[in-house]
């Protein structure tokens, strides 16, 4: 789908959207925005951004985009973990 939208020229200064990568970075600020809001998967993000797994990760990670997990969740994890190893 083709989105096109009108900026004023300072805002799309301040925001980088002014160079030859400005539909790039238009782009990423939307799939970045939607990921943390809880309306894209990483998968979407993936395929938005038409990148590979590894790319991805490294692209929300650069961002500041985190899995939400608490300290409680990681424990659990762990525990699950060393439950199955252990059979």
């Amino acid at each position: 789908m083709l989105v096109s939208v009108e900026i004023p020229d300072q805002i799309a200064y301040s925001l980088r959207l002014d160079g030859p990568q400005a539909s790039r970075r238009a782009l990423e600020m939307l799939a970045l925005e939607g990921y943390k809001e809880g309306q894209l998967s990483r998968g979407q993000v993936s395929r938005m951004l038409d990148l590979e797994f590894n790319e991805t990760e490294m692209f929300l990670k650069d961002h500041g985009a985190m899995l939400g997990l608490t300290a409680e969740d990681l424990e659990q994890d762990s525990a699950n973990l060393q439950k199955f190893l252990s059979r």
